[in-house]
């Protein structure tokens, strides 16, 4: 049974109230931070760690009353973007009118032409998040985080990034009108820096990978330097991971309120695997979805593997690693969520695999053949991982399948730099015809 913390006077908080006694924050159906651990509540604030067993802490709601068939046409007569499901997230009730990127409702994409290569039997799908407002799924998770900094009196919105986040808040906050620092690893992807570093705002290259990045924001935060500032993934980090719900809310309305038999699911810090299955879940307590099995997948490169390597060894714990790979959006050697992952995968019989960087290369070039879809590093990690799968008979191909591209392969293009012209010509028919290039 949950914990319930005190204040100082003994009485339990109010639902919405601030560490301190400041008033409640408007955070719609938020109603307190609660600790994945122990499931000891606190009132919401920007917190991440529990006070009692320094778990991580996430968002607990009271969603109300309304009945599923009454929220289901509330949520389709909302805008097309992630604020259609308003009243599942912790933003307030008018989040829309509200200056910010309105990301999400993303295609997702029948994909015969790969379901037929891989031989599939039932139907393919690939959740194409690439195009969102900075080209990936990063967007969906700052848009809860500004709103939580709003609301916590936040000027100076920041993040530790592999790439992705960091154009991510840049964008966001210029929209806001917020300053903003970001930090990433010094040798990331040109095409990351370039995105990131346009929107105006203080772009700052850390000498180490992303672990170190991540080390010296935490620092940042508890120092007077960082007054004023809202980590999205550190200090904001409860709000921030509840945006990736929505990758599960708008793959299970586009089925037609359905859940899907299968997902994959790329990891790097594990959160947005976690939230999928957080949402999911959520979409059958309220009625939304018939409760019916899914089977979660994880996805990883070899070259930054360590939640596939606990789940083939069968271990509990994540073993942190240097990583070496081309997917740098996905190079976290110590994944936060890695543990929850395990449990996940475990619960609903998937599994967690890993795939080489030159598979990597091949599943980017895979999807953009057979789809017309180019997705960054990630999403051949994704790709990758689904094809692997299916050959060592891990995943079923008669099973519906929801594949996940998290963002746009124009972030990475040094991964299929070998990719151009196939040949030149002089401009004559007679040049055409002897490069072979009529119709057959």
């Amino acid at each position: 049974m949950a914990i319930t913390v005190t204040t100082a006077s003994g009485a339990a908080p109010s639902p919405g109230l601030r560490p301190g006694g400041l008033p409640p924050v408007d955070l719609g159906p938020a109603a307190a931070l609660s600790c994945r651990e122990c499931g000891t509540r606190f009132p919401l604030g920007p917190s991440f760690a529990c006070l009692e067993c320094f778990g991580p802490l996430e968002i607990a709601y009271e969603f109300g009353s309304e009945g599923a068939e009454e929220l289901r046409k509330r949520i389709e007569s909302g805008p097309a973007s992630i604020w259609r499901y308003a009243p599942l997230l912790p933003v307030p009730a008018d989040v829309a009118s509200k200056p910010n990127l309105n990301p999400g409702w993303t295609p997702l994409v029948k994909a015969d032409n790969l379901g037929r290569e891989l031989g599939f039997t039932a139907q393919l799908h690939v959740k194409d998040d690439s195009g969102n407002p900075t080209h990936s799924f990063k967007d969906r998770v700052v848009a809860c985080a500004i709103e939580a900094a709003r609301a916590f009196g936040y000027t100076t919105l920041s993040c530790s990034s592999t790439g992705n986040l960091a154009g991510a808040v840049g964008a966001a906050a210029a929209r806001a009108g917020f300053r903003s620092c970001v930090f990433i690893p010094h040798d990331l992807e040109q095409g990351k820096v370039v995105m990131a570093g346009v929107y105006g705002g203080e772009l700052v290259g850390i000498e180490g990978n992303y672990d170190d990045v991540n080390r010296f924001c935490s620092e940042l935060i508890g120092d007077p330097a960082g007054e004023g500032w809202g980590f999205v993934n550190v200090n904001l980090r409860p709000y921030y991971g509840e945006g990736s719900k929505t990758l599960a809310y708008e793959i299970c309305e586009q089925l037609g309120w359905r859940l899907p038999e299968q997902i994959v699911i790329p990891i790097a810090s594990g959160s947005q695997l976690t939230k999928i299955d957080k949402g999911l879940r959520e979409l059958i307590e309220l009625g939304l979805v018939e409760d019916r099995p899914y089977r979660i997948f994880g996805a990883q490169a070899e070259g930054c593997s360590p939640v596939s390597a606990a789940f083939k060894a069968g271990r509990d714990v994540i073993k942190p690693v240097k990583p070496d790979t081309i997917a740098k959006s996905l190079a976290i050697g110590n994944p936060a969520d890695g543990p929850y992952v395990l449990d996940i995968a475990r619960r609903t019989g998937g599994a967690v695999e890993d795939v080489t960087d030159a598979e990597v290369v091949a599943a980017i070039r895979l999807l953009a053949r057979t789809e017309g879809i180019f997705a960054e590093t990630a999403g051949g990690v994704t790709v990758g991982v689904l094809k692997k799968l299916v050959e060592t008979g891990q995943l079923d191909p008669a099973k519906e399948t929801v594949a996940i591209n998290t963002g746009d392969g124009l972030k990475t293009l040094d991964a299929v730099s070998e990719a151009g012209m196939t040949t030149v010509i002089r401009p004559t028919l007679d040049s055409f015809r002897a490069a072979g290039l009529a119709s057959a």
